[in-house]
């Protein structure tokens, strides 16, 4: 299982936009796994799914948790006026920072069938399995997810 611990970290990282809290959204998950299946673990392909499963749900708990405060942040950001474009770079490493900001300002849902699809490599069936949703929603939440990031950096000089 440890062969999936640093993928199911940076998957949790990029949910919950912090390093800490993903490190206990994956402690979460594995001890789930150890009640369920035991010191073994399961053997066989569905234990991938199952591990993205129940850490998308250790981190919508997490989420769950932190979504009154994350709602007054945003609506103190609504009230200061819109955002501040920044200028063009050609920094390759600039350019990755600030999409990864951006990539943080998505809805918690969007955000998270980006990271499974573009990181992780994840087929749409497997997103569905991970995240309890339609293929269809799948699809869509991928679709406005790329549309909205790509219309945020294209603001931000970014693209």
């Amino acid at each position: 299982m440890a062969l999936h611990e640093t993928a199911l970290l940076r998957y949790a990282a990029r949910l919950l936009n912090n390093a800490d809290a993903a490190q206990d959204v994956v402690q979460e998950t594995f001890i789930r796994l150890h009640r369920r299946w035991g010191p073994g673990g399961p053997e066989g392909d569905h234990i991938l799914p199952w591990l993205y499963r129940t850490t998308h749900n250790a981190a919508v708990d997490f989420i769950r948790r932190e979504e009154r405060l994350r709602k007054l942040h945003e609506k103190a950001v609504e009230d200061a006026g819109p955002p501040v474009t920044l200028p063009a770079t050609d920094d390759p490493a600039e350019r990755t920072r600030l999409a990864l900001e951006h990539l943080a300002r998505l809805a918690p849902g969007e955000r998270e069938v980006l990271v499974l699809r573009l990181q992780e490599g994840l087929s749409y069936q497997d997103i569905s399995r991970a995240t309890g949703r339609t293929v269809g929603n799948v699809g869509c939440l991928l679709h406005h997810a790329v549309r909205k990031l790509s219309a945020n950096l294209k603001r931000a000089g970014v693209l």
